[in-house]
């Protein structure tokens, strides 16, 4: 390999003689925009959902003692906890409850006196009904509700 990259450098040094002063800035440049199209290229690939979780274990409290878009956000933590626990929480509990995720928020009643919660989990069900994936429903939440981080 590095014989490889040594010849391949002799050989653009030889090319690089052939050119005007401009023309090897021209041919720099492009040299240094192919390789950082190839390095964002590397770099970009997808996002591993099991890199997005926040590692709550514990089981979520029973919809059944709650009402209204309350019970629903219960709901939707105990339907979907892999996507929940794969959120970050825009109420910032995390910060100053010390919880993993937004599924924390369901299993303790955080999450019943908590709009951005309820709302943060009410959505995150709906989306998962219409088949979008875990990372979708980040990149989604993250969008709606980013304006409410501190």
């Amino acid at each position: 390999m590095k014989l490889q990259v040594r010849i391949w450098v002799c050989y653009m040094n030889k090319v690089i003689k052939c050119f005007n002063r401009k023309e090897k800035g021209i041919v720099v440049l492009s040299l240094f925009l192919t390789a950082l199209v190839f390095v964002l290229v590397a770099c970009g690939g997808s996002v591993d959902p099991a890199s997005l979780k926040g590692g709550e274990t514990r089981q979520t409290l029973a919809p059944q003692y709650f009402t209204g878009s309350t019970a629903k956000a219960y709901v939707a933590a105990r339907e979907i906890p892999e996507v929940l626990d794969s959120l970050h929480c825009y109420c910032e509990c995390k910060k100053h409850h010390g919880h993993k995720s937004l599924l924390t928020c369901f299993v303790t009643t955080h999450g019943r006196n908590c709009s951005i919660c309820i709302d943060e989990a009410v959505m995150a069900n709906k989306l998962h009904k219409k088949g979008y994936d875990v990372v979708a429903i980040r990149k989604a939440v993250d969008k709606a509700f980013k304006k409410y981080a501190r």
